[in-house]
């Protein structure tokens, strides 16, 4: 690794983010299989994109039929797992993207390790906190049944721990109020931060 050099290239990434009038930043969406991580990124996504932003939505099952697809799920490919999103994540942030990602990720550590590849202000972290027994009792996809059978090892929320965020930048429960309701208070954030601009937002909402 001694003989590899970072190119800086001419073009950076504020140059590509002002080509495209944001602020790039990733959104990390943790929280519990079933807390609805991927239906609120899902849907801040379509809102920027209708408003005219540039965006990226990384998603945990979608990783894992390209990028990812020689990772099981043990602990250590797990951990790999989140180690290869990062770094997409970082180089798709350079290219002056709001990118959006959702993945259980359920220790600190492991998205400690993702915070830590971007610059202060450029890694939100929004926990979808939704209490475990409503995300059992949504079980879109049967794990949680599977898992309360021994079928699924090491299964997060039943038989491996989820470790909530210390200090978030954002917290939404999504058994809370509706969907509208809560891609709003994300667009307001990203609005305050400056990463978005809120009457180009409004407008393309038709707000």
């Amino acid at each position: 690794m001694t003989d590899i050099v970072w190119h800086q290239h001419e073009i950076d990434q504020a140059a590509r983010g002002r080509q495209k009038n944001q602020n790039p930043v990733l959104l990390w969406f943790t929280g519990l299989s079933g807390s609805g991580k991927s239906t609120l990124a899902g849907a801040l996504e379509h809102a920027l994109f209708n408003a005219g932003f540039h965006t990226y939505l990384l998603d945990g099952d979608n990783v894992r039929h390209g990028l990812c697809k020689d990772l099981g799920f043990s602990l250590d490919d797990r951990d790999e797992n989140l180690r290869r999103v990062g770094e997409v994540a970082k180089l798709m942030v350079d290219a002056g993207l709001v990118v959006l990602s959702a993945f259980i990720s359920p220790t600190r550590a492991e998205r400690e390790r993702v915070r830590n590849l971007f610059p202060e202000g450029k890694f939100i972290e929004v926990h979808v906190s939704t209490p475990l027994s409503v995300c059992e009792s949504r079980d879109p996809k049967g794990l949680y049944a599977k898992a309360r059978k021994g079928e699924i090892a090491n299964f997060t929320g039943i038989s491996s721990p989820y470790e909530n965020p210390e200090s978030a930048e954002l917290t939404i429960d999504t058994s809370k109020g509706d969907l509208a309701t809560q891609v709003q208070a994300l667009v307001d954030y990203l609005s305050a931060l400056q990463v978005v601009d809120g009457e180009k937002m409004m407008a393309g909402l038709g707000i």
